[in-house]
């Protein structure tokens, strides 16, 4: 990845040729140059156009129709027109009773005037192009240099935690939540139908918030169709490594059972108790008291009133004055390494701070 020095050095040269090409075409005078290049385009394809047929004993007739417009395009181009010398010059080098190929190598050559014209157009788009690609660059280094940024001021907020904060007091509620609704969650998934599982499931998968995704259709449409929907998930899924022939003795339409639940073991596999917990180091306040708020909202629909008191319990951390002070400390404990932390007490993520911020100041001068 270049340097922020090296990115503003190619952005200033850049943009200096880019200048210096756009007042060189001004200077001419675009509409001149794209007079010049017309005439100069044609006068080329005439010579593509009539190499072959027209040099040496080749075809006579291709030969007279190539004098005759190259005299056309003599006589269409003005007294007063920039470069005509060179169009003479190609001309009187094509003015003969038979032309070779060095004739035409010639004529090319007397044309290079006419060139320099196209050539300030070109080197103005290769400048244009020039411009935008370091532009580019400097905005990928600005997103390189945020990034970076980003991470250490996470450093120097975790820095300044206070590791000695009773941190205890958020993970405690929320330890006791995640155990109690993962008993809870076990006991209704072995014991509830897969009709009325997969009702909560699809009833859950609207709180977003908790991430339990709906139940695919075909499966759905099963267990609530089939009598089989009235057995518990555990026994479907052991129904489902059964052979047709086997588990005809057990439930009726065994083939659709067979794509219905064996086509979706891992939706069902995957179905478990984590969507419902809290993670730790937990959320920001914010995130945290509305996530709390739809999991006491689903954990209602299976588990026991000491459970869902457990979740309203966590969503009243989250309310606690000091709250982003513990969840700080708890991110600090968790997430800091000992080479982080090292850099934090000697200061060099201080230092860091203040380069990096004065390199993003740096590159948004330039792309302002």
């Amino acid at each position: 990845m270049p340097s922020t020095s090296s990115v503003l050095a190619e952005l200033d040269a850049a943009e200096t040729a880019r200048e210096d090409a756009e007042a060189a075409v001004e200077e001419v005078g675009e509409d001149t140059i794209d007079r010049v290049v017309e005439k100069l385009e044609r006068a080329e394809r005439l010579l593509e156009k009539y190499e072959e047929t027209a040099t040496g004993t080749g075809d006579f007739q291709s030969f007279v129709a190539f004098q005759g417009e190259v005299d056309d395009l003599l006589d269409d181009i003005p007294d007063d027109f920039p470069v005509r010398g060179a169009f003479e010059a190609y001309d009187d080098r094509l003015d003969k009773r038979r032309v070779s190929e060095s004739d035409f190598e010639n004529a090319r050559d007397a044309l290079e005037p006419a060139r320099e014209y196209r050539d300030l157009l070109e080197t103005r788009a290769d400048a244009r192009e020039r411009y935008r690609e370091a532009v580019r660059a400097v905005r990928d280094r600005l997103d390189t240099v945020e990034e970076r940024l980003a991470d250490l001021e996470r450093l120097h907020e975790l820095g300044n935690a206070d590791l000695d904060a009773p941190t205890e007091e958020l993970r405690d509620p929320i330890e006791s939540y995640n155990d109690a609704v993962r008993d809870d969650f076990s006991d209704f998934r072995g014991a509830a139908t897969a009709r009325d599982f997969l009702d909560f499931a699809e009833t859950a998968a609207g709180y977003p918030l908790v991430g339990i995704p709906h139940p695919p259709s075909d499966l759905d449409a099963y267990v609530r169709e089939a009598d089989a929907g009235e057995k518990p998930i555990s026994e479907l899924l052991e129904f489902a490594d059964y052979s047709v022939s086997k588990l005809d003795h057990y439930v009726e339409q065994p083939q659709r059972l067979k794509r219905a639940v064996g086509g979706n073991t891992t939706y069902l596999d995957r179905l478990d108790a984590d969507p419902l917990t809290v993670e730790w180091p937990p959320l920001p306040a914010d995130e945290l008291r509305y996530r709390a708020r739809e999991l006491v909202a689903v954990v209602a629909r299976f588990a026991d009133d000491e459970t869902v008191a457990l979740a309203r319990e966590v969503r009243n951390v989250a309310l606690r004055g000091d709250y982003a002070r513990l969840r700080t400390a708890a991110v600090a404990a968790d997430e800091l390494t000992a080479e982080e932390q090292a850099e934090i007490e000697s200061g060099q993520v201080a230092d860091d701070l203040e380069q990096v911020r004065e390199e993003r100041e740096k590159l948004d001068a330039a792309l302002d």
